[in-house]
């Protein structure tokens, strides 16, 4: 049974421009190039601030149903909030999964008519009032997963035959980061699709994902599937479509799919986006000849789905996509625009 690549971060933190951190950067190339996917240990955050999210996690999904409805997501024109069962759309089909977005925590930006629409994806999240650790817990683990995200930029930098610095003027002295905190449960055996989360690839620089040991996650390169279940100590890594378009696809945004669980479980993952500044542009990397001889092609296979360079308007169009309740409530002018 074919299994994704660990690659153990602790030799490049200690040492980036050193032997053991070019054996790892050779590493993470080689699983960003193919299959798209790989375990990251070694990372340096503490085993108990992902418990302590994971708790909170499982305590918000068990507030009765009115009080995580009162955070919807339509609620807010910054896509932070609750999305209930059903409600996100993977290729215009439905999702068998409710979760709770959020992003880094600061005021809405001052109205103005000249701003871009993309900056309103700055703002505050909605917290459940009666669950306050869900709140530190999960802002505690953003600040440690930050600079887990840095760290794989600056390697993959090197990878590509850049100076290590070459996406710190994106990422610092903080990305717009994103969090997603999911539950998957069993569907009823009648009316079972299968799909937690449809087949999609992701639309930034980076996800990480923390998970419980239920299992669903796959992985679909090459024509194979992969189970990307949980190993402890790890992260799952994998790239976003930006890379992929910046590397002239060298850089893989590998689609993936979510299995519902069986009768009687549910899993609870959260996932990292680790995303740059929303004003970031990432226009195509000159490569290594060696590397530009194997690379694919960045921009998407569909015409209609295009990869922006700048991130902010990428991320949005992908947000309007998923949340069309959202978009109907506070981007009216955008959806007229694209009928």
């Amino acid at each position: 049974m074919q299994t994704l690549p660990t690659i153990n971060l602790s030799d490049f933190i200690a040492d980036p421009l050193g032997p053991r951190g070019s054996r790892v950067v050779k590493a993470i190339l080689a699983a960003c190039h193919s299959p798209g996917f790989c375990y990251v240990s070694g990372h340096d955050v503490d085993p108990k601030l992902e418990a302590d999210l994971m708790a909170a996690a499982k305590q918000f999904f068990a507030l009765p149903e009115a009080q995580r409805h009162a955070l919807a997501i339509a609620n807010s024109p910054h896509f932070r909030g609750y999305t209930i069962l059903g409600d996100e759309r993977t290729k215009g089909i439905s999702d068998w999964r409710d979760q709770l977005d959020i992003g880094p925590e600061e005021p809405a930006p001052a109205p103005n008519k000249n701003n871009p629409p993309w900056l309103n994806l700055r703002g505050p999240n909605q917290w459940p009032a009666r669950l306050p650790q869900l709140q530190t817990a999960t802002l505690a683990w953003m600040s440690a997963m930050e600079p887990l995200g840095l760290v794989v930029m600056r390697a993959l930098a090197l990878g590509l035959g850049q100076q290590i610095d070459y996406f710190d003027r994106a990422m610092l002295p903080h990305g717009d980061t994103h969090i997603k905190i999911i539950r998957y449960p069993a569907q009823e055996q009648e009316r079972d699709t299968g799909q937690g989360v449809g087949l999609h690839h992701d639309s930034g620089l980076l996800t990480f994902i923390l998970q419980d040991d239920v299992g669903g996650l796959e992985v679909h390169t090459d024509g194979t599937v992969i189970s990307a279940n949980h190993v402890p100590g790890c992260y799952v890594m994998n790239l976003g479509e930006m890379l992929q378009s910046a590397t002239h696809g060298y850089l893989r945004a590998t689609k993936h799919r979510v299995e519902s669980p069986p009768p009687g479980r549910e899993r609870i993952s959260i996932a990292f986006f680790a995303h740059p500044r929303l004003e970031a542009t990432f226009e195509p990397i000159e490569l290594p000849r060696e590397l530009a001889a194997v690379a694919r092609g960045g921009q998407n296979s569909d015409a209609n789905d295009p990869v922006y360079a700048r991130f902010g308007e990428n991320c949005l169009k992908i947000r309007l996509r998923a949340h069309p309740d959202v978009a109907r409530a506070h981007y009216r002018d955008i959806v007229a625009a694209e009928n």
